[in-house]
């Protein structure tokens, strides 16, 4: 087995048995590359997990005001080793790199219990373009049920909007006809920014019926 990350050899191979099964969980990247991404530390906001701070943010408190109430958690810093991981993932077509974080998420997710789980859609365009859902990639490769009731309508990316064009834009976001909305809902997206996404996606999953909806990343 070779690190997907660097190409190396891993020096932890995988047992027989873990063979046989096909098991998902086993860790695809060396010490030294998974070492790069570095952990959100004790110090964070409470509500969205924003590292380097000890009570709740900017961002969490404008959301208060919108009548939204955060309830995020992220795992890791936006940083240049994870910068040039979903530069790979996403943008290069990397799709083997969907197993890097397998393992760690199983962990995570196992936090959720009684909560369905949600995935953030490309619109129709952007995943013919790129070829895969980048968010479905990572999640699938776990194992774990999650619900397709989210669709998204054409728009510009968010990724080349300023703050206030996202705010000021139409919700490209839908509930899907004739789907039963669950009691409790676990929202996941790979990256946590301002949580514009996330928290306007969340109020709509509520205004559709949902009692409860938290949301989840990989990185803030």
């Amino acid at each position: 087995m070779i690190c997907l990350l660097c190409g190396n050899i891993l020096k932890e191979a995988l047992s027989f048995s873990s063979l046989l099964l096909l098991k998902k969980a086993e860790s695809l990247a060396c010490q030294g590359c998974f070492s790069l991404f570095e952990r959100i530390g004790k110090d964070h906001c409470p509500s969205c997990f924003k590292n380097g701070v000890s009570s709740r943010c900017q961002d969490c408190q404008f959301w208060s005001k919108e009548g939204i109430e955060v309830e995020h958690r992220a795992l890791f810093i936006y940083n240049q080793a994870m910068k040039d991981f979903f530069s790979r993932y996403k943008f290069e077509g990397d799709f083997l790199l969907r197993k890097v974080f397998t393992k760690i998420l199983l962990q995570e997710l196992k936090r959720y219990k009684g909560y369905q789980f949600v995935l953030i859609p490309l619109s129709p365009k952007r995943l013919s373009d790129r070829g895969f859902n980048q968010v479905e990639g990572l999640i699938k490769e776990t194992g774990l049920p999650y619900l397709d009731i989210l669709e998204k309508r054409e728009e510009k990316a968010s990724s080349s909007k300023s703050r206030s064009e996202r705010l000021e834009t139409e919700l490209p976001f839908f509930v899907k006809r004739g789907i039963e909305i669950p009691k409790k809902v676990l929202l996941i997206d790979d990256i946590y920014t301002t949580g514009t996404t996330l928290n306007r996606v969340k109020s709509l999953i509520e205004a559709a019926g949902c009692q409860k909806v938290k949301t989840f990343s990989i990185v803030r």
